[in-house]
C-alpha cells in the first residue's frame, strides 16, 4: 500500500494505492491519526485500491467518526469491487462516497 498525501486549506487529500488489509491498515491508521489535529476535512481517493479487508473497514470507520465532528470525510473514485464490499457491509450507508 502507498499513500500520497497533500494538504490544502485544511483539507487532506490522500490517494491510496494497493491493498488495505491486516498488514497495511495499521500504517493507514497511523497516517490518519498523525493528520487529524491539523485538518478539517478528509478526501480519500480510492482509484488505485484493489482490496480492503475488515481491518481496513475498521480504519475507515474510525476516521469517519473523528471527521464527522469536523467538516467530514468523503471517498472518491471507488472502484466496482470495493463498492461491492461497501454495499455488502452497509458502509455505503455510513460513508460519503462520490
Amino acid at each position: 500500500m502507498e499513500i500520497k498525501k497533500t494538504t490544502e486549506n485544511g483539507v487532506l487529500n490522500a490517494a491510496i494505492s494497493g491493498r488495505i488489509d491486516t498488514t497495511t491498515a495499521p500504517t493507514l491508521e497511523i497516517e490518519f491519526k498523525n493528520s487529524f489535529d491539523s485538518i478539517e476535512s478528509l478526501v480519500l481517493d480510492f482509484a488505485e485500491v484493489g482490496y480492503i479487508s475488515s481491518a481496513g473497514l475498521r480504519v475507515l470507520l474510525s476516521a469517519h467518526k473523528v471527521m464527522s465532528k469536523k467538516d467530514g470525510m468523503k471517498l472518491i473514485n471507488v472502484g466496482e469491487s470495493i463498492m461491492e464490499i461497501f454495499e455488502v457491509t452497509g458502509f455505503n450507508d455510513i460513508l460519503n462516497i462520490e
